[in-house]
């Protein structure tokens, strides 16, 4: 079973995500806390979305919140503290899975880059990509960014995302559609320079 904070500390529900992530490398663990709250039960529905056992579900986040406290002072939230942590949770099932040797044509696109040895040029080249395709969608347009997150991140699907941010699924549709171009659009810029291992990584995002 998951550990549980039970510390009692102050109130910061009310701080934006940004906040949270500023105060998380220089404050102790109420500020800790009230991420592990906050995102606990959104990252375990998005972890049994592609893993369908509870525990193994809970190990999965319990991990990504582990390693969020030890490198709090390290890491740097390009796209957001939300989008770190789902990001996390969804490396961390397709890890699940290759260790496991479940499931091969769930990760059959990933497996090529969650493989690479972190010294060859190919991992080089890949990250590199990985980071574009990051900078780019943290500058999408905020309703745009929220539909490919909650779809491609969160695995939600077009009603669930449609209900949650109250627009209908054609406007879902939409704003998913723009986001896909752009990435497409992105990868197609940066293809003379990055063309090793970019059918993998393309799977990977779309």
């Amino acid at each position: 079973m998951p550990w549980k904070l039970t510390l009692i500390m102050g109130n910061y529900s009310k701080h934006t995500d940004e906040e949270l992530a500023l105060l998380l490398k220089q404050a102790g663990p109420e500020i800790f806390k009230e991420i592990y709250d906050r995102y606990w039960d959104r990252l375990l529905n998005a972890a049994h979305k592609r893993v369908r056992n509870t525990e193994i579900c809970e190990e999965i986040v319990q991990d990504v919140f582990t390693k969020l406290w030890a490198n709090r002072s390290s890491l740097v939230f390009t796209a957001g503290i939300g989008n770190y942590l789902f990001t996390a949770v969804r490396y961390n099932v397709i890890d699940h899975y290759r260790k496991h040797a479940v499931r091969e044509s769930f990760i059959s696109s990933e497996q090529a880059y969650v493989k690479l040895d972190n010294s060859t040029e190919e991992y080089v080249f890949l990250n590199d990509l990985k980071k574009h395709i990051d900078t780019m969608i943290a500058r999408l347009p905020v309703k745009c960014r929220s539909v490919y997150q909650l779809s491609r991140i969160e695995f939600k699907t077009n009603k669930e995302i449609a209900s949650e941010l109250n627009i209908s699924e054609k406007t879902v549709e939409g704003h998913l559609t723009k986001a896909l171009q752009s990435l497409r659009v992105t990868i197609t810029e940066l293809m003379p320079v990055l063309l090793v291992g970019l059918s993998q990584l393309f799977k990977f995002y779309l």
